[in-house]
């Protein structure tokens, strides 16, 4: 049975992000609020909830799962940024986009894409999720909450935690999110292709 936080979507209370910090350290996946819909998130470099995580997001490792960062600071340690690029990222993040990079070898070849070597990367807004990633002091893998055979994903934490009660460790409650993802912009071309449209303005990007 999953436990449940409320969390202030503002100013998140200290001692709950501790918590749920030390439930994804123990393995744990957590449905956390970001600044699109909710994501499903645990730790970058544990095999066995990675593999649940896409068991319960019904996907296969030909499936991006998003590298969640605090700060742009992290990014050139998982993937290879040019500086156009690194432009263009310290231009719109944070913010609801997440962005395919050429992933360095710091990556697991389990979260890489299996072909192209590649991985999508983000950094959120959301007051939680960056206290949460800061609590931590290292990056979350993460992926939006869409449940297998549903056409919409969740952002109710009330009918998350109906939902993942028996699948997930934590639900935190931080307000209703938005039914809209993130918008999905790959880079490793010579120019910014638009994957997706979601929350974020594909303009930004020049698309």
């Amino acid at each position: 049975m999953a436990q449940y936080f409320q969390i202030h979507p503002e100013n998140p209370q200290v001692r709950l992000i501790k918590q749920a910090a030390q439930i994804i350290g123990s393995g744990g996946i957590v449905a956390v609020p970001t600044d699109s819909a909710y994501a499903l998130v645990c730790r970058l470099d544990d095999k066995s909830a990675v593999d649940k995580l896409r068991r319960i997001r019904g996907v296969d490792d030909k499936h991006h799962l998003t590298l969640l960062v605090h700060d742009l600071s992290a990014l050139a340690h998982f993937a290879r940024v040019d500086n156009t690029q690194y432009r263009l990222l310290k231009a719109t993040m944070p913010g609801p986009y997440t962005v395919i990079l050429e992933a360095t070898r710091e990556v697991p070849r389990r979260l890489s894409h299996p072909s192209r070597k590649t991985i999508g990367l983000r950094v959120p807004e959301n007051p939680i999720m960056l206290a949460l990633l800061e609590e931590l002091g290292e990056p979350l893998i993460g992926t939006t909450l869409q449940l297998p055979g549903d056409d919409h994903m969740l952002s109710d934490p009330d009918e998350v935690r109906e939902r993942l009660d028996k699948l997930i460790e934590l639900v935190i409650d931080g307000g209703a999110g938005t039914l809209e993802a993130t918008t999905v912009i790959d880079l490793t071309g010579d120019a910014p292709v638009l994957v997706r449209e979601g929350r974020g303005d594909p303009a930004a990007f020049g698309l």
